[in-house]
């Protein structure tokens, strides 16, 4: 069974410092400081939020193609140059090592993400709270991959069968995340959705929303493995 983590704001959250790689970044590329940052916590991937950061500053619409990719490529170096501050300003999110821990250690789970951050700046997060270990991000579904976020839950699917050998699909797979886009992914893409209140996004929201179950936050840890089981009626 394949269990798809959300990273921020679900696992971590890593307080003002994306804004910060943002603004560094837009200033490197563009020759000016931005006035306008991306919404927190929407859930969109890296490209899309890089999108409407040049916009919403009065880039002009031609320049973007250009521009896009050169943000793309510097995003993750900037993260890199704030490794120390992800560990300084970044709090895990309550009960994340336990519900890693618990669905790594299950029998016939497996446990990878599936996130709008670009690949280089998820390993960064994951890695500078030591969580990498708890998930395989050989076959996650990145930013990296495709800016239409419910896009990355069959390539995660795809790569999940390559090496296992098993087929995964809506039967057996759940994503588990914090906000609306992370509902609209699984619902989108091909999964159950199991919803966490640690974000901006209330339960009766992402009930709302379309998302099969919603819990408080990941500290009661049997609560989370029933409503994985339950789900996908323990689907192995």
């Amino acid at each position: 069974m394949l269990v798809l983590w959300d990273i921020d704001r679900t696992l971590l959250y890593v307080g003002d410092v994306d804004r910060q790689v943002y603004r560094e970044t837009f200033a490197e590329v563009v020759g000016r400081s931005a006035d306008q940052l991306p919404a927190r916590g929407t859930g969109v991937t890296m490209p899309l939020a890089i999108r409407s950061l040049l916009v919403n500053n009065g880039v002009p619409e031609n320049e973007v193609p250009t521009l896009l990719p050169r943000m793309v490529e510097l995003l993750p170096q900037r993260l890199a140059a704030h490794t120390e501050d992800l560990r300084q300003q970044g709090v895990l999110m309550p009960g994340a090592v336990a519900a890693l821990s618990a669905v790594c250690d299950h029998p016939g789970y497996v446990p990878t993400v599936v996130t709008g951050n670009l690949k280089p700046n998820a390993l960064l997060k994951l890695d500078a709270f030591n969580l990498a270990g708890f998930l395989d991000t050989e076959i996650g579904g990145f930013a990296s991959d495709d800016q239409h976020r419910p896009a990355l839950v069959a390539i995660a699917q795809e790569r999940a069968q390559a090496k296992h050998g098993a087929v995964f699909d809506r039967a057996n797979t759940v994503i588990i995340g914090d906000s609306l886009e992370d509902v609209r992914t699984g619902l989108e893409g091909g999964s159950a959705v199991i919803g966490v209140a640690s974000g901006k996004t209330t339960t009766a929201e992402l009930i709302e929303a379309g998302a099969d179950a919603a819990l408080d936050n990941l500290e009661n840890v049997a609560l989370l493995l029933e409503t994985i089981a339950a789900l996908t009626h323990g689907a192995r």
